[in-house]
């Protein structure tokens, strides 16, 4: 069926097929403008007994339905189009991450160059990259082999040499992943999705590798020159082998891809769609973040870049201990205000690893599992600042300020001093009793600099906008800014260090009939009242040595949005650091709560 004219469009069904939960959207032009309007959710059914995941999309289309007073599923189980009256809709969409979402391995010849485009093209797709082969990456052949039939990835992504270059090495890599044969997750004739993004002159030779257990696509080079990347091919090719081939034969998808007006999008992938656009439409730089309980995804859009990456091994619930491990429990206890005893502390974490669905009962268990998130978040940004780099193997003129920059990352492309937007979802973000546990939350953990404003996804909808925006860009842009997004308030923290007490910077804030002056002594929180819908002009003077984005000591003005938290003026200094004795910690942090109204 013809998508209807864009104008003709004005009730957009949307679900997201998650791993436990199937959720649906419905969306409908309202006064000329589109809104979200109803919302419903369901288990998901992938699984036994129902083993059809249009089961459970029935089942939260109809809860929809309920609350909108329209029918959506007629007498034979089938989503009703086009839009009449009180039932159908005039175009369906749908997401999915269910059946553990696409998972891939990907090669290249070196780790550090056409691997890495390759992993990048993959996370970009919204896949999970269970592996990466290389040339040197110091397992023997059959190691690889061994490897690749223990994961039964749905998908492989082989990449390396430049065009024109290296052909031998792209080969003997394909050598490795052709005796594989990994068995399918789904389906018993499923036959193995290759895709090629290599050198261009080593085609021929890889297809003469594979046999017909492979379906072999070749696309152009992630990598065609050290110093460019071309990642949309691969990524694209991604998207369609996932219908094609990972999609179809997963219980009851090819029922569910002949019902939407669009290809079914992975989850992640739609999630880093709508956030690119978001960035490219209005010209900022912008960081997301997933926080699950076993994963942590971040995606960030700078000049225009995007990057996401996925921290297996960083959640809430299933990888809560993992979480503590590799941050320690002293690093997590330094966000602790209260005196706690660590044996049970313990305790709570392995039982939050065997009951994943609790949520905190008390004040003390609400603030430590806050405390781990802390840590989650930023051990996550850190890992993702060093996967989002400028391209390695390039030569490049480096100036004075490039030798500074190094020391805080490096060649990564993440600058929190441009950083415009950060937006958070996921369970411990988005289901905080307060709004400002959940900016406090993104503050401390991945330490924003400049002016910065914070926005939480009011009810995971990112994902169906992402996909929504794939055949009506409109819709999905104005329901993110008008319904999608929680605007918290806006967070200024210049960069630098200082004695505690000492001054950090002045400050104007003009809005409306207020006009308030002041300073910030280095270590303090600030949180001024400025409701959603408001702004206000911000002028900070920084001391010497700190710079608000505007250049060390500089003036800087600069017009806020508010939000449901208010303006956060934070003098505490980047890169923060907190108090090594405990009781000093404790005591500092302890004004940060009162400062900010997080428990009181």
């Amino acid at each position: 069926m013809p998508l209807p004219r864009p104008d003709d469009i004005n009730v957009i069904l949307a679900t997201d097929c998650g791993s436990t939960t199937t959720k649906a959207i419905l969306i409908q032009k309202v006064d000329g403008v589109y809104r979200q309007t109803h919302r419903g959710e369901a288990p998901t059914t992938v699984e036994e007994p129902a083993a059809d995941v249009t089961v459970g999309v029935v089942n939260a289309v109809t809860e929809v339905g309920e609350l909108a007073g329209r029918r959506f599923i007629d007498d034979d189980g089938k989503i009703i189009r086009p839009a009449r009256g009180n039932e159908g809709c005039d175009i369906y969409i749908s997401t999915s991450s269910a059946g553990g979402g696409l998972q891939m391995v990907v090669g290249g010849i070196v780790r550090e160059m056409s691997a890495a485009s390759a992993e990048r093209a993959a996370l970009g797709a919204g896949a999970i990259v269970m592996d990466t082969l290389s040339a040197n990456d110091k397992r023997k052949p059959h190691e690889q082999v061994r490897r690749i039939r223990e994961l039964r990835p749905d998908m492989i992504l082989l990449a390396g040499g430049t065009d024109g270059g290296n052909v031998k090495k792209v080969v003997e890599l394909a050598e490795r992943i052709a005796p594989a044969k990994p068995r399918p997750r789904f389906g018993d004739k499923y036959r193995m999705p290759v895709i090629y993004a290599g050198n261009a002159e080593a085609a021929g030779f890889v297809e003469e590798t594979f046999d017909d257990d492979v379906t072999l696509s070749t696309v152009a080079n992630v990598r065609p020159t050290l110093e460019f990347e071309n990642l949309a091919p691969a990524r694209d090719a991604i998207h369609d082998l996932f219908l094609e081939h990972v999609m179809a034969h997963a219980p009851g998808y090819d029922k569910l891809i002949a019902w939407t007006d669009a290809p079914v999008m992975p989850t992640p992938g739609a999630v880093g769609n709508i956030l690119k656009r978001i960035a490219d439409s209005q010209g900022i730089n912008a960081v997301g973040v997933d926080i699950g309980g076993a994963t942590t995804d971040v995606f960030s859009v700078f000049d225009g870049t995007f990057n996401r990456t996925v921290s297996a091994n960083l959640g809430m619930s299933y990888s809560i201990s993992n979480v503590v491990a590799e941050a320690t429990l002293e690093n997590v206890l330094r966000w602790v205000h209260l005196d706690m005893d660590e044996r049970e502390l313990r305790n709570r974490i392995k039982n939050k690893m065997i009951r994943p669905t609790t949520i905190p009962q008390t004040l003390e268990a609400l603030v430590f599992e806050q405390a781990i998130s802390r840590e989650a978040l930023r051990l996550s940004y850190i890992q993702h600042k060093a996967f989002a780099t400028t391209l390695k193997g390039v030569q490049q003129q480096r100036t004075i300020g490039d030798t500074f920059r190094q020391k805080t990352g490096g060649n990564t492309i993440v600058d929190n001093m441009k950083l415009d937007l950060l937006v958070a979802s996921g369970g411990v973000l988005s289901h905080a009793p307060r709004m400002s546990q959940t900016a406090a939350m993104l503050i401390d953990a991945f330490e924003p600099e400049g002016f910065t404003t914070l926005a939480k996804d009011s009810i995971f909808m990112m994902p169906h906008l992402g996909v929504l925006a794939e055949v009506h860009e409109r819709a999905a842009l104005e329901v993110f800014e008008r319904d999608c997004l929680i605007y918290l308030g806006t967070c200024v923290a210049p960069n630098g260090t200082g004695r505690a007490g000492r001054r950090c910077f002045s400050y104007e804030i003009k809005s409306g009939g207020l006009n308030e002056r002041g300073e910030m002594a280095f270590g303090a929180l600030r949180l001024f009242p400025l409701a959603d819908g408001a702004a206000a002009t911000v002028t900070i003077h920084p001391a010497r040595g700190f710079d608000c984005g505007a250049g060390s000591g500089k003036e800087i003005t600069k017009e806020v949005r508010g939000g449901t938290v208010g303006l956060i003026l934070d003098a505490r200094g980047r890169p923060l650091a907190l108090p090594g004795e405990r009781n000093a910690c404790r005591s500092a942090v302890t004004g940060w709560v009162e400062a900010l109204g997080l428990y009181g």
